[in-house]
């Protein structure tokens, strides 16, 4: 199966960029394709780790020997986080040897950062790629999408839990410690399966520190090293200031996959229902937004709203302007949308949407004589890419 990626990447001419993005989630493929004539520097290929690890002035030695014609393609470099001196190397040819331009591809900027290189101070622009996205796959089968997730691997995998399995245990766990980023490898181990437990819901440092047996600033420095390797993202709580008291302090944390998401957490489900498969199929929706949002290189911001008194919006975009309730159900009534018409009632949001497995689209009147757009979730993704939603 040929899968057409959504990233359609024009750099002008000189132009260097980085290129972020999970392990596995098709980046070296996609680069290979798109630019296949470009020289590349693969740094999974010992031989090489090894020769610009002892020596980073070798990739200046080579650039400066490469034709006119090899240099009106930039030069790729694939996994440039393994060796962070090699961008002292990359900033000094594009200061000094204005025809050299590069894509610095990677999964991670921490290590970068913890070695004391600075990112080229801005003189490269940052991309982000994702796992497959819903435009990107021809048949799209949102329960297989929910159960095994959106890894090409896992999607084109006859046995994609095999696959999950091994990606948790070689990267999550084993990789993120070779690349030096934890020291506590059975701490870190015991800290997945506890944030895995509160997967989507409010994160509480304190109450994971008991359930890993290490200490709350420990648990903190862990989340922060999924968000760096682009393995999670925290969502804020939306607070602009209103009527009701609101949670305004505890974010929430989502794995980059719905697939590994599902396998930390022994999640089972084989129909579109039920209290598992909702939580899978909110995890999608916010992929789909948050892929959307990179790829258009759009600013908007991702938020929940919930109330002390526990009424909430699943996402809130841009500074109130979407508000988004998502329902595994066919059959969504005002009853089930309290948490969106209070929100509503709030922060008069431009539009309200229930992401559901209705049908057909129709309008949900509200008590308060408001009302909420329910869509179906194949309508609403299609939107959301066309621009529609926000």
């Amino acid at each position: 199966m040929v899968l057409k990626r959504v990233l359609d990447l024009e750099i002008p001419k000189g132009q260097s960029i980085f290129l972020w993005g999970p392990r596995n989630s098709g980046k070296s493929t996609w680069l290979r394709e798109r630019f296949p004539d470009s020289v590349y520097f693969d740094l999974l290929k010992t031989d090489l780790f090894l020769t610009f690890l002892k020596d980073p002035s070798r990739l200046r030695e080579e650039v400066l020997q490469l034709t006119p014609e090899d240099l009106k393609r930039p030069i790729i470099i694939d996994e440039v986080q393994k060796v962070p001196l090699l961008l002292s190397e990359v900033h000094w040819l594009i200061e000094n040897y204005k025809p050299a331009h590069f894509i610095l591809c990677g999964s991670s900027a921490r290590k970068l950062r913890l070695s004391g290189v600075h990112l080229l101070a801005g003189r490269a622009w940052r991309v982000h790629f994702y796992p497959l996205v819903y435009p990107e796959i021809e048949d799209f089968d949102l329960l297989r999408a929910l159960t095994h997730g959106l890894l090409p691997v896992a999607w084109l995998s006859n046995q994609p839990r095999r696959f999950l399995k091994a990606y948790i245990q070689d990267y999550l766990i084993e990789e993120i410690q070779k690349e030096g980023l934890v020291r506590n490898l059975a701490g870190f181990s015991r800290f997945l399966d506890a944030m895995a437990c509160t997967h989507g819901e409010m994160t509480n440092f304190v109450n994971i520190a008991r359930d890993c047996g290490v200490d709350a600033k420990t648990v903190k420095e862990y989340y922060e090293i999924l968000v760096d390797t682009l393995v999670g993202y925290r969502i804020e709580p939306f607070h602009k200031l209103g009527k009701r008291d609101v949670i305004t302090s505890a974010s929430k944390f989502y794995l980059f996959d719905v697939g590994v998401a599902g396998f930390l957490m022994g999640r089972s489900f084989s129909l579109l229902k039920g209290k598992e498969a909702g939580a899978a199929f909110e995890h999608w929706i916010l992929m789909e937004l948050i892929a959307y949002r990179g790829y258009r290189d759009l600013d908007f911001s991702i938020a929940y709203w919930r109330t002390k008194s526990e009424l909430e919006v699943d996402f809130v975009l841009g500074d109130g302007k979407v508000a988004i309730e998502v329902k595994i159900a066919s059959n969504v009534g005002g009853r089930d949308l309290r948490g969106l018409e209070a929100f509503i009632e709030e922060h008069k949001p431009e539009k309200a949407y229930c992401v559901s497995m209705t049908p057909r689209a129709r309008k949900i009147a509200l008590s308060n004589g408001s009302y909420a757009v329910d869509l179906p979730w194949k309508e609403f993704v299609q939107k959301l890419w066309n621009g529609e939603i926000i």
